[in-house]
């Protein structure tokens, strides 16, 4: 009986040997190997998950094969509010998604709508000293932030009710959300109705009609094949997210010195990789969606009526602490440079 009960106990001491961070693996693994277990809530051909097998590649090549590097795509070890809780306690390595807000609140600075003008600007900003601080404050909640980039391009909307050229079509629609405040309260400001529904179940959700729309870049849109539960495709540039690479604080603290700066530096690598690829693919996206969708872009008179519109939601971070006003300033600041 002590025998069957060891033999049964035995995987699950593996197991956990492997999960919990930076031990030595076992099963054929030499020791001073280091686990990193990634996953994320994208498809496999998405250019997030791209730039995350050059990542693999570039780090266990550069650790001289001291960090060993496994990825999950696709959902499959849970969705992102799951994956970001199981970095925070270590019970996974890494990640990439939407709640950055739980990482650090001044993440929220770089989605305000109509902050920027084009993406090169968000880029500047995200890769700034600016940047670097807002990186730094995650650790107070238990995230390592090596680097930072931009989730694709604009957010733009897609639904199945009307076309949506001025604010007041967005009045009464159920749009899909992810749990992130800023979104949800830019919803709010026009007059829509906010759903959050998960990210991989929004397919659904279009399909029957749960929700009318939704909002993403169109990488995101394309990807997961939202046009084929969608009608309207509205050009609207109204937000842009940031892309924080999100690492166990515990985890990172715990590697040797030298091993700390080969996995910033591959970290950074592959972030300015995944940008190339994921925004050079944008253009591509939007003209798939464009053929698929009815489109119509934002006419310049419309957009200011959208920016005084929202303007609300700008005066809401800044009143509740979020971040301060000069702080704006200081990223725009940056991004006219």
């Amino acid at each position: 009986m002590k025998r069957t009960l060891s033999l049964a106990i035995l995987p699950a001491v593996a197991l956990l040997a492997v999960t919990l961070g930076p031990t030595p693996w076992v099963g054929g693994v030499s020791a001073g190997t280091y686990a990193f277990k990634f996953a994320h809530a994208q498809p496999d051909t998405h250019p997030r998950h791209k730039s995350m097998i050059y990542f693999k590649e570039q780090l266990e090549a550069a650790s001289k094969g001291q960090i060993k590097v496994e990825l999950f795509a696709g959902g499959v070890l849970g969705k992102e509010p799951e994956l970001m809780d199981m970095v925070k306690l270590g019970n996974l390595q890494g990640t990439r998604g939407a709640l950055f807000e739980r990482a650090n609140k001044k993440y929220l600075l770089y989605t305000l709508p109509f902050l920027f003008a084009d993406i090169e600007q968000a880029k500047k900003v995200i890769r700034s000293d600016f940047g670097e601080k807002v990186n730094q404050g995650a650790k107070a909640n238990g995230f390592y932030v090596p680097v930072t980039g931009v989730a694709g391009g604009f957010r733009q909307f897609t639904n199945n009710v009307r076309p949506i050229a001025a604010p007041d079509d967005m009045k009464g629609l159920k749009m899909r959300t992810p749990p992130i405040d800023s979104i949800i309260r830019t919803m709010n400001a026009m007059g829509a109705n906010p759903q959050q529904v998960p990210y991989g179940e929004t397919y659904m959700a279009l399909k029957t009609n749960v929700v009318d729309g939704q909002e993403n870049p169109c990488s995101n849109i394309a990807e997961m094949k939202f046009y084929e539960v969608q009608k309207y495709f509205t050009e609207v540039n109204y937000q842009i997210h940031p892309d924080p690479f999100f690492v166990s604080l515990a985890w990172y603290d715990a590697l040797p010195s030298d091993l700390k700066a080969v996995f910033t530096s591959t970290a950074r690598a592959a972030m300015a990789r995944s940008d190339d690829v994921w925004l050079a693919s944008e253009k591509d996206y939007q003209a798939l969606l464009t053929q698929k969708l009815q489109p119509n872009k934002i006419t310049a008179e419309n957009h200011k009526a959208f920016v005084a519109k929202v303007k609300p939601v700008w005066d809401h971070y800044v009143s509740a602490g979020y971040f301060t006003r000069a702080e704006i300033d200081e990223a725009l600041a940056q991004a006219a440079r």
